[in-house]
């Protein structure tokens, strides 16, 4: 009795893993391929969609540095030998970064064929921290500028005329910059 049971158990077993690797083929069959090969498809599409959105992103920083350092002639007041709204957002990134502005001296522009290049002498007094923090906010500017030289006044004199060590902290540099306006070039068309 025992050993029809078994074989009756190991019968309905052998037959229950048959119906289910039928059942399986029939209803499922290709079904895990196919779902395999339409994830790897939205992979493909997703990396597609990042590489579209870093292109817009990329596009929208090209056409803001074309719309602040694009002058459309000669005597456009982005050219000009010192530019209102460049100095007051220089002003407004000192203030921003607790700096003293000592003294600003516009120089007269150089023109070059594509572009001007309007250079400033600007004077301030902060630490060396402040100073890599406005090094930053340059770069980061909008506007084209490129920063030609500094020097740090930090003569012994200094030291020795200083007696309050608070003070010390403080350095005087002297910034040579110059922002970059490109000129609309009057293309000629060939007919």
């Amino acid at each position: 009795m025992a050993e029809k049971r078994n074989i009756i158990l190991f019968g309905s077993m052998i037959l229950l893993t048959l119906s289910y690797w039928v059942s399986a083929s029939l209803l499922i069959g290709e079904k895990p391929f196919e779902i395999r090969v339409l994830e790897e498809e939205q992979q493909e599409l997703n990396e597609n969609l990042i590489s579209a959105q870093i292109l817009a992103s990329q596009l929208d920083r090209v056409f803001t540095l074309f719309q602040e350092n694009l002058a459309l002639s000669k005597a456009d007041s982005l050219a000009d030998d010192a530019s209102l709204p460049f100095l007051n957002n220089l002003t407004d990134m000192l203030e921003e970064l607790d700096i003293k502005l000592l003294g600003i001296k516009p120089k007269p522009r150089i023109d070059k064929i594509t572009y001007f290049k309007a250079p400033y002498i600007i004077t301030l007094e902060c630490s060396y921290d402040q100073f890599g923090k406005f090094l930053s906010e340059i770069e980061r500017s909008p506007r084209l500028i490129t920063i030609d030289e500094f020097e740090v006044k930090n003569g012994i004199e200094r030291i020795k005329a200083n007696t309050n060590e608070d003070k010390l902290i403080y350095q005087e540099f002297v910034v040579n910059l110059s922002t970059i306006t490109l000129v609309k070039s009057k293309s000629k068309v060939v007919s």
